[in-house]
């Protein structure tokens, strides 16, 4: 008997529009990172980074080596545009029977996520994940969570401020995209799961903005899960990675600026043209 061959996972393809307008009230530098990352799971494919004539750029590597950030020095106006192309080969993981990594056998690298941040007090929450999620461990409590905070937040774009932390939004129980990302980080934080936050562009995003999401340290590697439903890790481009909405900002200014203008487009073509064979991470 022929067997057919196994089933190939169709990699998705994301064409990514954003612009953006700021008036400087005076000389400023500011850190930039908006562009998607090259990374195993994802392969930008083209790209183009327009600003005004003028400004000067200077690039860094981000966080943990995900993607770049970019200083540039703007005396009165930024005019941004960036157009780039991402295809994405990454898998939808069932994070539900996955075991802990071993405290002593995580690497460096999520070790660093293990303690609070800014955002993210991880010493807060025992009591509250002692009642709500006793018996459960490894990846069925980081999937319970996730579950809790899609069922028992909602999403409100005026409830939260630059200094809403976890905590203000587990009282609230409302929040955007990245409140939901610091509460889930907190909890997984506080049973010893390494979390940190991910800055992403996905399609239907509601509002179309740039994305905040969760990575989860389990069976010895990072996967991406959503407690707000709207993006998924085989549906996502990664700009950057950090402890927290601190460490991924798409924009810090070292000075005072105004916002003008800000669109995010992220769509998925419906012909996949321009797929690429990459490596799944």
């Amino acid at each position: 008997m022929i067997l057919p061959p196994p089933s190939k996972r169709q990699a998705v393809t994301l064409d990514i529009d954003v612009s953006m307008n700021y008036t400087a009230n005076a000389p400023c530098a500011i850190l930039m990172q908006i562009e998607a990352s090259n990374r195993p799971g994802q392969l930008i494919t083209r790209e183009r980074f327009d600003l005004p004539p003028g400004v000067v750029r200077s690039d860094v590597t981000g966080q943990d080596g995900a993607g770049l950030r970019s200083w540039l020095d703007v005396t009165d106006r930024l005019d941004v545009r960036y157009k780039a192309t991402a295809v994405i080969d990454r898998p939808r993981t069932d994070i539900t029977d996955l075991p802990i990594t071993p405290l002593k056998a995580l690497p460096s690298e999520a070790t660093l996520y293990l303690f609070s941040s800014r955002y993210c007090p991880a010493d807060f929450f025992d009591d509250a994940i002692m009642a709500t999620f006793q018996g459960l461990s490894g990846g069925a409590i980081v999937q319970a969570m996730s579950d809790w905070i899609s069922e028992n937040l909602t999403y409100d774009s005026r409830a939260s401020g630059p200094r809403t932390d976890a905590i203000d939004t587990y009282g609230s129980r409302r929040g955007v995209c990245r409140d939901f990302a610091h509460l889930m980080i907190a909890f997984c934080r506080t049973v010893g799961i390494p979390a940190r936050m991910v800055s992403a562009y996905a399609p239907e995003v509601d509002p179309p903005d740039f994305h905040a999401m969760t990575e989860v340290y389990l069976d010895g590697r990072w996967h991406m899960i959503d407690p707000t439903g709207m993006a998924s890790a085989d549906r996502a481009a990664i700009i950057g990675v950090g402890r927290d909405a601190a460490d991924i900002a798409f924009l810090t200014a070292f000075g005072s600026i105004d916002l003008r203008h800000l669109r995010v487009i992220v769509a998925e073509r419906t012909d996949q043209a321009g797929c690429a064979e990459i490596s799944a991470g």
